[in-house]
C-alpha cells in the first residue's frame, strides 16, 4: 500500500489550496445531490449520503451545514435539480501508467472532451472500457492521525475490528484498509475504542504500481493534478509509484 499512502500525503497536503478554489465545493456538491436520489435523502438510512456529508463537514471542506442542508433537498427536487451521471474513464499515462478518471457529469460530451484533451495533451492516450480498470481494486480507506497514537496499538485495533490492511509508513497519518463493505463497522468500532478517525471513504487502489523515472512521474503528477481540477471529475487514482525524490519535493 506504500504507493497509494504517497497519493493520500500528497492530495492532503495539497488539499486546503483546493478548497480555496472552490472546486472541492462543487465536487463534494455533486457527490451529495447523487447520493442523495440514489439512496434517499436521510443520512442515517443511506450510507452512502452519509459518507459525503461527513466528507463535507471536515477539513479541508468545512462545509456549512445550511450548505449540505440545500444539496440535498436540491437533490431531493427531482424535477427541478440538476440530473448527474457517473461515468468512469480509464486510459494511460505517460510511461503506460493506468488512470482511472471518476466524474460525475450533467453533459458527458463535453466532459469527454476535456479528460480526451488532457490525456492527449500530456502525451497519454484515453482507452476503452475495461482497459486499465481490472488493475485496481475497490477499498474501505480509514485515516487516522499519528499524533501521540501507538501506531502499534492502532494496528492491532484495526485488525481486530476486521481492517484487511493497515499501512503505518504513511508518514502523518496511519491508512486502515477494508473491504467496501466493512468501512462503516470497522470505523465505528475504532471509535468506540477511543481512536479518532480523521476520514472514512471508499477508494480504488491500484493492485500494483509502475516504477518511471522522475521525469516521466512528474508527467504522471502533472496529468492527475490537470484531470482533477475540472469540475466533473470527482477522483483520479493511478498506478504509479512515485520516486522517493520526486516525493520529496512535492509532498514537501
Amino acid at each position: 500500500m506504500s504507493g497509494h499512502s504517497k497519493w493520500s500525503q500528497i492530495k492532503r497536503q495539497k488539499g486546503a489550496n483546493d478548497a480555496k478554489r472552490g472546486a472541492l465545493f462543487t465536487k463534494i456538491t455533486r457527490e451529495i445531490m447523487i447520493a442523495a436520489r440514489q439512496g434517499g435523502p436521510d443520512p442515517d438510512g443511506n450510507y452512502r449520503l452519509r459518507l459525503a456529508v461527513d466528507k463535507a463537514r471536515r477539513p479541508p471542506i468545512n462545509m456549512p451545514a445550511d450548505n449540505i442542508k440545500r444539496a440535498i433537498e436540491r437533490a431531493a427536487g427531482a424535477g427541478e435539480a440538476e440530473h448527474f451521471e457517473e461515468i468512469v474513464y480509464e486510459g494511460y499515462g505517460p510511461g503506460g501508467v493506468a488512470v482511472l478518471v471518476e466524474a460525475q457529469t450533467d453533459n458527458r460530451n463535453r466532459t469527454a472532451a476535456d479528460v480526451r484533451s488532457i490525456f492527449t495533451k500530456a502525451g497519454g492516450q484515453l482507452a476503452g472500457s475495461g482497459a486499465v480498470a481490472w488493475q485496481f481494486e475497490p477499498r474501505g480507506l480509514i485515516s487516522i492521525p499519528r499524533d501521540s497514537n501507538d501506531a502499534d496499538d492502532i494496528a492491532l485495533a484495526a485488525i481486530d475490528a476486521g481492517a484487511e490492511d493497515v499501512d503505518t509508513e504513511g508518514g502523518d497519518h496511519i491508512e486502515v484498509y477494508t473491504t467496501p463493505g466493512e468501512l462503516e463497522d470497522v470505523r465505528q468500532k475504532l471509535e468506540a475504542a477511543g481512536i479518532a478517525v480523521e476520514s472514512a471513504e471508499t477508494t480504488m487502489v491500484a493492485k500494483s504500481n509502475v516504477e518511471l523515472d522522475s521525469t516521466k512521474a512528474r508527467q504522471n503528477l502533472r496529468l492527475v493534478e490537470s484531470l482533477e481540477e475540472l469540475d466533473d471529475v470527482q477522483r483520479v487514482t493511478a498506478n504509479l509509484e512515485i520516486p522517493e525524490e520526486l516525493f520529496a519535493e512535492v509532498a514537501g
